[in-house]
This record gives structure tokens, C-alpha cells and sequence, in this order.
């Protein structure tokens, strides 16, 4: 008998868990509490698509080259219909400095390394009507799941869902996929099933604006100032889109309470960006006008939920895809690929046995394998950009010898040496794009003698590598935009005394 499988929400996760499922034979049925897309294609999508249940739709996206390989190896019609509907790639060899240039020969790793762009409603849209097209796979938008059906038991096992009209669809597998917003884990501890996390702040809060090019005009030349940087009270990104269009995304630490006040209003988003050397290019009026309000998004934390604790599954018949079971802070646009990942995961444990306990097990054993890595490493940057944040805004700037020792090695010896070499930044790219552990590079020996060897000659003989000298610091930013630079120090006292 054909299993069936219901997927609660149709988004990123519940639509990757259908690419991953629909070939195997099963039927996928996908619950969706929000509206179908508008008529009209990507532009009415991106201005009329109402996504209550996604938050993150109109904030900036990158998809990076772990899942650009999983569209291109699995669905390379999906990669054409994204193509032709004005998605991007982006090579390797477009995002080279012109040191690298100077030393670049194309090898075989680079057709690996692109990765696609454009707004996360134009991919969506795509993939929306990809996967309604696949065989086995039924999509009901406006559809409300009220509580899972669980079946006593040790463990317990779900066997379906309940609608909020009353009506039960029973399945063989559910799998939620409904995002930040899910209340599938909730309903399982009203079930008395305990499922253990971990959870955390990530400290930032993000905003986001879009823009389209004018007519005639072209993006700025690659090579130039750069269009994305951390200058410790902000973080700054450019991310080229489909159809002309791009965003800027800035990300506040929540410390710095009246940047992130300030911020959502247009005028303050476009007057930071302004004094932006690289982002400035992008938005100047001759080249290119907004299209978009700002769009806040905080609350981020990182989470960690395992299904399968000691290998033990806690629950039978129930996995979870994407944010609701592994979440991260989105700044290096890994949530998309967490999705991904993690469906193709179950689809491998789904098949590898018919046993329920047996396929719980493999499934979060494979989570842990795949996703903790990068996981983790995010964690860590999330606790260091948090501390970094809130000593510059105390004015505690005084590292030990080993911090200064470390940050000297950060700054001069690796961010140099990926700036220069086009083989180290290949390297680093294959942990940054999740093609493999993002430390590996670092830790084999070849990589880690030529990064000394940039470490070595100095900051003299390295200056061309160096970012630009004119992004302003803090003090000169707030001013700028007529903000105190003191008020939230004086909060911050007040709060801890």
C-alpha cells in the first residue's frame, strides 16, 4: 500500500519535504494555512502575497550552493523554471576580489560553488508550482491543522492530524514543517510526549528594504567597495534578486536600541546605507529606487530539538523539517538549506527501513551529523558578536593578549589570506556553503601554512586586502542620523546596577 505522508505548512521546509518524498512513490499530502500565491507571477507575488506564517518571505535571501546542488542534481527542471522565471547564479568567479583575479585558473570545484538569488517569494512561487505538478502530491492552502492525533503508547505514535473543522486525516508519517510559528511540539507535550531542547538568542534584530535598478542602469562593477561587512554595532548586506531587482539588509544587536528605533523608518534605513561605501553604490538614486517599506524581523534565537534522545525516538510516525526541529541566527542564509538537508535526510531514513523506531533514529542521527556542525558554529559567532556589541557600546575595549592574539589572527592572517588567494577562499567557501564541516579548511596543514604565510608578511605588505578605510564607526554613524551615542550605555548601567 502507498504510504502517505502529511506535511503541516508549505513553505520552504513542507515544499523541499515534497521535492525529497514525491519521487519515492509516496503520497504527500501538504497542509497550508495560508493563501495560494496571487495571480500574475513573481512581481504580484512579491506585492500581494500575504504569508502570515513567514515571517522571514520579504528579508533578504542567498540560497547557498549546498542547495542550488540539490535543485540542480535531483530537479534540473525545477533549476530551469527558476532560471527562466529570473533567478540568478552567481559563480565563483563573479565574487572575486581583484587579488584573487590576479591568481584565478578556473578548476572544476567552482560549478559547485554558485549559488542562486532572488526573492525568497519569487523562489517560492516557483517551487510552488513545481511541486504541484508532481506526481503523488496533493497541496490544500487555507487549510488550519488544530492538533496532531496521537496514539497512546511507549512511545506514543501520531497516526494523522485534526483540521480545525473537525475533520482527522490520518497518514503513516507527519511531518511538520510549519516554521518558527509551529505548534506541533506544543500539542505533543499536551500528549505527554517530552521532547528535549535547547534554545538561545541570537542578539540582532534584522531589516530589510528592497530596490530595482532603473532602466538602463546596471548593478555596480564586482570589485569595488564591498556590499557586505560587520563593523560591530551593524552588520550590512547587498543581495542581488531576480528581475532587476536587489535588497539591503541591516542587522542591529538588540543593545543598540536606538539604531534599531531608528532604523525602520526609510529615510533612516537609506541614510545608513548612504554612508555605506558599498551599499551606497547599489542604492544611489541615479541607479536604482526603493520598492519596498522596511521589514523588521527579531525574536531570532537559535534551537536545537531532538526527536531521538540516546537513540531512543520519543514519538513514533512524527518528524519534524527545517525551523521547527533546528533553527539558527539567518545571517549566512543557512535556514533554506537546513530545510533542504534535513527532507532529504528523512526521505534516506523513510527508505532505509519500515520500522518506525528504526527510522527515528536514523533521521536524527542524520540531523546531527549534517546539520550540528554549522549549527554550532553559529551559536559561537551569535555569543561573540553579543559581547563584541555591548563592549563597544561600554566603551570595554581592552582585550587580553591572547584575544588580541586571536583577533589579529582573524583579521590578518585568514580574512587576508581568503581575500587574496583564490584557492584558500575555495576552501572556505565549501564549510560556508555546507559542502563540508565549516572548520575543516582551516584545520588541514597546506591551508593553514599559507594563511601564516599572509600573517607573516604584515599589514604593510597586505594593505590591498584590508577593507576600505572610510566605513564609519559607531560614534560617527550615530551622529550622522542625530542619535545620541550614549543613551543606551546609560541604559545599560542603570539596568546592571
Amino acid at each position: 500500500m502507498m504510504e502517505r505522508v502529511v506535511v503541516i505548512g508549505a513553505g520552504m521546509a513542507g515544499l523541499w519535504t515534497a521535492l525529497a518524498l514525491a519521487p519515492t512513490g509516496r503520497q504527500v499530502i501538504l497542509l497550508e494555512r495560508d493563501p495560494p500565491p496571487p495571480e500574475g507571477g513573481p512581481e504580484a507575488a512579491f506585492r500581494d502575497w500575504t504569508r502570515r506564517g513567514v515571517g522571514q518571505l520579504r528579508h533578504s535571501h542567498a540560497f547557498l550552493a549546498r542547495l542550488r546542488l540539490l535543485v540542480r542534481d535531483e530537479h534540473p527542471q525545477l533549476l530551469s523554471a527558476l532560471l527562466d522565471a529570473g533567478c540568478r547564479e552567481l559563480r565563483f568567479e563573479d565574487g572575486l576580489t581583484p587579488l584573487h583575479r590576479a591568481r584565478f585558473r578556473p578548476k572544476p570545484i567552482d560549478a559547485d560553488l554558485a549559488i542562486l538569488t532572488s526573492r525568497r517569494t519569487t523562489l517560492e512561487f516557483v517551487m510552488r508550482r513545481y511541486v504541484e505538478g508532481l506526481a503523488g502530491v496533493e497541496l490544500r492552502p487555507g487549510t488550519f491543522v488544530r492538533d496532531l492525533v496521537v496514539e497512546p503508547g511507549s512511545p506514543p505514535r501520531v497516526t494523522g492530524v485534526q483540521l480545525d473543522d473537525g475533520r482527522t486525516i490520518p497518514a503513516d508519517v507527519v511531518v511538520d514543517a510549519g516554521g518558527h510559528g509551529s505548534q506541533a511540539f506544543e500539542q505533543l507535550a499536551a500528549a505527554g510526549v517530552s521532547v528535549p531542547e535547547s534554545a538561545e538568542p541570537s542578539g540582532v534584530i534584522y531589516f530589510t528594504r528592497h530596490y530595482r535598478l532603473k532602466p538602463g542602469s546596471a548593478e555596480p562593477p564586482r570589485g569595488g567597495a564591498p556590499g557586505n561587512g560587520d563593523l560591530g554595532y551593524l552588520k550590512f548586506g547587498v543581495f542581488p534578486a531576480d528581475n532587476g531587482c536587489f535588497s539591503v539588509t541591516l542587522c542591529v544587536p538588540e543593545v543598540e536600541e536606538e539604531l534599531r528605533k531608528a532604523v525602520v523608518a526609510p529615510e533612516t534605513f537609506d541614510a545608513v546605507c548612504a554612508r555605506l561605501p558599498g551599499p551606497a553604490a547599489w542604492i544611489a538614486p541615479a541607479r536604482a529606487e526603493p520598492v519596498s517599506r522596511v521589514f523588521g524581523m527579531g525574536k531570532l534565537e537559535s534551537r536545537w530539538r531532538d526527536l531521538a534522545p540516546g537513540a531512543q525516538a520519543r514519538v513514533l510516525g512524527f518528524f519534524a523539517v527545517g525551523d521547527s526541529l533546528v533553527r539558527s541566527n539567518p545571517l549566512y542564509g543557512r535556514g533554506c538549506s537546513f530545510a533542504g538537508v534535513s527532507a532529504y535526510l528523512l526521505r534516506d531514513a523513510l527508505s532505509a527501513s519500515p520500522d518506525p523506531q528504526a527510522r527515528a533514529v536514523a533521521y536524527m542521527g542524520g540531523v546531527e551529523r549534517e546539520l550540528r556542525p554549522y549549527y554550532e558554529a553559529m551559536r559561537k559567532a551569535d555569543r561573540s558578536a553579543i559581547r563584541r556589541a555591548q563592549h563597544e557600546l561600554l566603551g570595554q575595549t581592552r582585550p587580553t593578549l591572547r584575544g588580541r592574539i586571536m583577533k589579529s589572527f582573524v583579521e590578518d592572517a585568514i580574512t587576508v589570506a581568503v581575500r587574496s588567494d583564490p584557492d584558500l577562499l575555495r576552501a572556505s567557501l565549501r564549510g560556508f556553503h555546507m559542502l563540508e564541516d565549516p572548520q575543516a579548511w582551516l584545520r588541514r596543514p597546506a591551508n593553514l601554512v599559507r594563511v601564516l604565510a599572509y600573517w607573516a608578511r604584515g599589514r604593510k605588505a597586505n594593505a590591498a586586502a584590508y577593507r576600505p578605510k572610510d566605513e564609519p564607526g559607531r560614534a560617527e554613524m550615530l551622529e550622522a542620523l542625530g542619535l545620541p551615542a550614549d543613551a543606551d550605555a546609560r541604559r545599560l548601567r542603570a539596568e546592571a546596577a
